[in-house]
């Protein structure tokens, strides 16, 4: 992947948005990917470096498949086991190595893909002036590519963290990397987690 960090600085108004990173989808839980163990180290080293410009979304399955619209419920009837009618709350909760960030990070449930249908997320990015976003998570292909095609759309910066992103389906994550690389390079940056990091001040206001 040549993509980089363009010439721009992370400034003030970068935010790291890391998406579901939850009990759900860990080794065990009824969603796993198989990947979000080994890009944890990433994820952590985003959220420690400013854990009070970091945002955690959990994804909030429903009560029953009925309570969401049109193909939402075919989802879940398909993935009923997974409905909070049936599931442990337990898993809904962010991992543990992520978990002790928030404070001050914040968490914001979603109950669907994109991170913008947390209701509190565009008007807190907007009333505390964020430019940049900074995407971490799982899963590559489904989640975090709804987030970032609505962040673009909204106008944000947006820089998918390399090694901070992972899927269940390999060919799914290859296939957004590739994208990303090959036709959204002008509005998408990819860049290593350590660049991110060496370019984004820990002086930048909360």
């Amino acid at each position: 992947m040549a993509q980089g960090l363009g010439l721009a600085p992370l400034g003030l108004g970068t935010v790291h948005l890391c998406i579901d990173m939850q009990r759900l989808i860990s080794p065990g839980g009824p969603w796993p990917a198989q990947w979000a163990p080994r890009i944890l180290p990433a994820v952590r080293a985003l959220a420690a470096h400013r854990p009070e410009r970091t945002i955690f979304t959990r994804f909030l399955p429903p009560a029953v498949p009925q309570a969401l619209p049109g193909t939402w419920q075919a989802f879940y009837e398909k993935w009923r086991d997974i409905t909070r009618e049936h599931i442990d709350p337990a898993v809904l909760d962010l991992v543990p190595e992520l978990a002790g960030f928030a404070p001050p990070a914040r968490i914001m449930d979603k109950s669907r893909y994109s991170a913008f249908t947390a209701p509190d997320l565009l008007p807190f990015l907007t009333a505390h002036h964020v430019d940049t976003l900074i995407l971490s998570g799982a899963e590559t292909d489904i989640c975090v590519a709804a987030t970032l095609f609505d962040a673009v759309d909204l106008g944000f910066r947006t820089i998918v963290a390399r090694e901070a992103v992972c899927s269940s389906s390999d060919t799914g994550h290859d296939a957004v990397l590739t994208l990303l690389e090959r036709r959204l390079a002008v509005q998408v940056e990819v860049a290593g987690v350590e660049e991110i990091l060496s370019q984004w001040s820990r002086r930048a206001v909360a």
